[in-house]
């Protein structure tokens, strides 16, 4: 199992549409939301994202598909 923690930009189109629900279920990925910020024209997720290395770069693919921006988050620990 690989972990991952993805920042998610939402077009205004998908704010309203329930975008994490659909990746769990379409994927086998757990997606578990650590931070939200939604407004009326734009949403922001930071993700933790729990799955195989194949189907997180799948899900990751599907949600570029659909317009949402994915960048990675990297946490250094010194």
């Amino acid at each position: 199992m690989s972990k991952r923690q993805l920042k998610l930009s939402f077009p205004t189109d998908l704010i309203t549409e329930p975008v994490v629900y659909n990746l769990t279920r379409e994927f086998r990925v757990v997606a578990i939301v650590q931070r939200a910020s939604v407004v009326e024209n734009q949403g922001i997720v930071v993700l933790d994202m729990e799955g195989s290395d194949d189907d997180i770069e799948r899900s990751v693919a599907w949600m570029t598909e659909k317009g949402i921006e994915v960048e990675p988050l990297e946490v250094k620990v010194s």
